[in-house]
C-alpha cells in the first residue's frame, strides 16, 4: 500500500485517535468476515448513515411499485429458498432510484441507478438490494462514505464538483470498470423501465442438501435496455426533473406494466479460490462464457402504491434480510452493508421501521424486540428475553440453520483482493472498451468523458483523469485528452 508523504496530516478517528487505514476494512485473511473490532469501520458508517435528515443519504430520488415475482425455471439444485422453487408466485415491491442526487434531484443526471427488490416470502422478507450495474466503484466498505462524499455537493460552495468525483476516482484505480460504465450509454438510462438490474454483489445459494454455490443476479429488463444521450438528458433535466418517476407511474396506471426476466449465475463453491480473479471483488464482473446464466423468474409491477410517501419513502430495503437458503460472501461492501442498512434505516425512520406498511413481513412475526418509538405491535411472547419459562418462540435450528459459511483462515489483515491471477483493476474496463462497446458507443463515451472533465476540473486531477483513461484504453485516453488539452 502508498504511504501517504509525511507533509500529510494522518487521519484519526472522531476521538482524535490515528486510524490504521483509509481503504481496507480488518478482515480474518484476505477472504475473511469483517470483525466487529473495527471501530473506526464502524465509526465511518454509523456516523456516514446519519448525516442527513430525513432523506436517504445516498438513493434519496426515487420511484416504485408493488408487484408479483413468478418462477420460470427449477434452481431447486441450487438453492431451497422458499421464493425460488418450482411453481411459486410471490408478492414483491421495487424502488429505483439514482444515487447521489437530493430528494428534488432530476431524474435524468448521469449516475448510477439504485434497484431495490422486496420479495415477501413464506419465510420473511428477502431484500435484492443492487444497482443497475455489475460492478461499483469501491471494493472496500471502508471506502464507501468517501465516495459518496466525493459525488455530493462541494462543503464550501453547495454546488456538485466535477473535480471531487475525478480526484477521488484517479486516486482509486479500483473504479475503473464502473466509471467506464457511467459515461458510456447506460449512464443515463431512457427510463427506468429501459435498464436492467444486478445484486453486483456475490451471494452464496444453499441447496435441500447443503451443497452451496456461489451466485450473481442478472435482473434483466424485457422492455429493452434503451438510454438518453448527454443533450437529452439536460434537455429534460430543466423541462421534466421527475421524467423518471412520471414514466413508472403512468405506464402502470395504463396497464403496460412493465416485467424483468430474472437470471443468475452459478459458481461452484470450490472454484471459488483458484479463480483467475476474485470472484467476490465487486469491481469485477463474471465472464458469461464461464459462468452462463440461468433463467429463475419474471417480475411484473402491475400497482402503484396508494400513497407515495407511506410506501416509497418509507420503504426499508436492507441486504442483511436474506431468507433460508440465501447467504452472504466474503463481499467486503457486502459485509459492511449487513450493518449499514439496517441502521440507517433506525435512524432515518425509527426503530420500528419493520412495522410500517411496505416493510412489513406478511408472515407472523415473533421477535424478542419490544418498546422504542412509535412501536404499535406487541411482541407476542411470553416474556421479553429469552431463553425463558413462559413459552414463546425459540429458534430452529434443525430446520433452518445454515452450513457453516465459508471456510477462513489467516491472520487479521487490512489489504485489497490481491490472491488471483487477473486481479488487475484496468482489464474489465478495457475489454469493455474494446469487445462490448461498438464505434459509435466509443465516440459517446469519449464525448461524455470530455464534457465531464471541462467542467471545472483542476489541472493536477486532471492530468490524472487522462493517465487514468489511458490506463484503461490508451487509444480512447488519447482521444480524451486531444479533445481536453491538445495533448
Amino acid at each position: 500500500m502508498t504511504q501517504a508523504p509525511q507533509s500529510v496530516p494522518y487521519t484519526t478517528s472522531n476521538a482524535g485517535i490515528p486510524v490504521e487505514s483509509d481503504e481496507h476494512s480488518l478482515t480474518v485473511g484476505s477472504n475473511g468476515p469483517i470483525l466487529l473490532q473495527d471501530h473506526y469501520l464502524i465509526e465511518k458508517m454509523a456516523q456516514f448513515n446519519r448525516e442527513r435528515v430525513p432523506e436517504r443519504v445516498v438513493h434519496a430520488k426515487g420511484s416504485g411499485a408493488y408487484g408479483i415475482f413468478e418462477v420460470t425455471n427449477d434452481v431447486s439444485q441450487f438453492t431451497k429458498a422458499d421464493l425460488f422453487q418450482p411453481g411459486r408466485r410471490t408478492e414483491m415491491l421495487a424502488r429505483f432510484s439514482t444515487v447521489a442526487g437530493e430528494l428534488g434531484s432530476p431524474d435524468t443526471w448521469r449516475d448510477p441507478r439504485g434497484f431495490a427488490l422486496k420479495f415477501y416470502t413464506q419465510h420473511g422478507n428477502y431484500d435484492l438490494v443492487g444497482n443497475n450495474t455489475p460492478i461499483f466503484f469501491v471494493r472496500d466498505s471502508q471506502k464507501f462514505q468517501d465516495f459518496i462524499r466525493s459525488q455530493k455537493r462541494h462543503p464550501v460552495t453547495g454546488l456538485r464538483n466535477n473535480d471531487m468525483q475525478w480526484d477521488f476516482w484517479t486516486l482509486s484505480p479500483e473504479s475503473a470498470h464502473m466509471v467506464t460504465w457511467l459515461m458510456g450509454d447506460r449512464g443515463i438510462p431512457k427510463t427506468y423501465r429501459n435498464m436492467n438490474g444486478y445484486s453486483s454483489h456475490t451471494y452464496m445459494w444453499i441447496n435441500g442438501g447443503g451443497e452451496k454455490f456461489w451466485i450473481k443476479n442478472h435482473i434483466k429488463t424485457d422492455q429493452g435496455i434503451d438510454f438518453l444521450t448527454q443533450e437529452q438528458a439536460d434537455e429534460l433535466a430543466g423541462r421534466d426533473a421527475d421524467v423518471h418517476r412520471r414514466d413508472l407511474y403512468e405506464a402502470i396506471e395504463r396497464g403496460d406494466h412493465p416485467s424483468w426476466t430474472m437470471y443468475v449465475q452459478v459458481m461452484p463453491f470450490e472454484d471459488a479460490p483458484d479463480y483467475r480473479f476474485n470472484p467476490f471483488d465487486l469491481t469485477k464482473v463474471w465472464p458469461h462464457g464461464d459462468y452462463p446464466l440461468i433463467e429463475v423468474g419474471r417480475m411484473t409491477l402491475n400497482k402503484n402504491p396508494e400513497d407515495y410517501f407511506i410506501h416509497i419513502e418509507q420503504a426499508a430495503f436492507e441486504p442483511s434480510n436474506m431468507v433460508p437458503g440465501i447467504g452472504p460472501s466474503p463481499d467486503k461492501m457486502l459485509l459492511g452493508r449487513l450493518f449499514s442498512y439496517p441502521d440507517t434505516h433506525r435512524y432515518r425512520i425509527g426503530p420500528n421501521y419493520m412495522q410500517l406498511p411496505p416493510n412489513r413481513p406478511r408472515v407472523d412475526v415473533r421477535s424478542y424486540a419490544k418498546d422504542g418509538p412509535m412501536r404499535y405491535e406487541p411482541a407476542h411472547t411470553a416474556r421479553p428475553y429469552a431463553p425463558n419459562s413462559y413459552g414463546g418462540p425459540a429458534a430452529d435450528v434443525q430446520q433452518f440453520g445454515e452450513p457453516a459459511g465459508w471456510h477462513v483462515a489467516g491472520e487479521m489483515v487490512r489489504e485489497a483482493y490481491r490472491l488471483h491471477r487477473e486481479d488487475d483493476d484496468y482489464g474489465q474496463a478495457h475489454t469493455m472498451v474494446r469487445q462490448v462497446l461498438d464505434e459509435a458507443a466509443r465516440d459517446r463515451l469519449v464525448s461524455n468523458v470530455t464534457g465531464h472533465l471541462l467542467q471545472g476540473v483542476s489541472r493536477p486531477v486532471l492530468d490524472r483523469a487522462l493517465q487514468y483513461w489511458r490506463n484503461i484504453d490508451k487509444e480512447i485516453g488519447d482521444r480524451i485528452a486531444q479533445n481536453v488539452n491538445g495533448a
